[in-house]
């Protein structure tokens, strides 16, 4: 029974991104995205810990400590910032770097839909971006990175998901530079 709720659970959830993905015309991600969740090193472990009102990875990193499915899951999905991490030519230590537009605004899919998913009747335009704030993961992510994704959960929160999604189709899915580096007019 569990493993049925688990396989409706994830399907959801990449359901949910997928149509997100689509309306910002992200078609591939739409269509791959999580894939890595069907596989045995994360499904199984999503199976043992299922609970339904959150993620399984968190009920085995509470049992052993860290979350095997969890570093499977981050290895292979661009779309978190863990992924983009890599030794530094100057420090010598492992670092955040900032993620390319198209894996950032798949990142916006992802926390959107695990909102949804797991909050169900409860979800909010700002239930990312309280999800987010409550976080500690602020001070793993490149600055960058963290700064875009504080705006546009933002601005999800204040000005719904129309105008956000349109805002990550014509603005950052093109490229555009952000309103903090927009040279002001003199």
């Amino acid at each position: 029974m569990k493993a049925w709720q688990h396989f409706k659970t994830i399907t959801h959830h990449k359901w949910l991104v997928l149509q997100g993905c689509f309306r910002v015309g992200l078609y591939w991600q739409g269509i791959t995205h999580d894939l890595s969740k069907y596989m045995p090193t994360e499904f199984m472990v999503g199976v043992r810990y299922f609970q339904g009102n959150r993620s399984p990875n968190a009920a085995e990193r509470e049992e052993k400590g860290f979350s095997e499915a969890w570093m499977h899951h981050k290895g292979r999905n661009r779309h978190h910032y863990e992924y983009w991490t890599d030794l530094s030519y100057q420090t010598r230590q492992y670092e955040s770097v900032e993620m390319p537009r198209k894996y950032f605004v798949e990142m916006i899919m992802d926390r959107r839909a695990a909102c949804l998913v797991y909050q169900g009747k409860n979800y909010r335009d700002d239930s990312a971006l309280i999800y987010f704030d409550k976080s500690k993961e602020k001070a793993l992510m490149h600055p960058q990175t963290r700064r875009q994704l504080s705006y546009v959960l933002t601005m999800l929160a204040e000005k719904g998901e129309q105008e956000t999604f349109r805002y990550l189709k014509e603005d950052v899915l093109s490229g555009k530079p952000w309103p903090w580096e927009e040279k002001t007019a003199e």
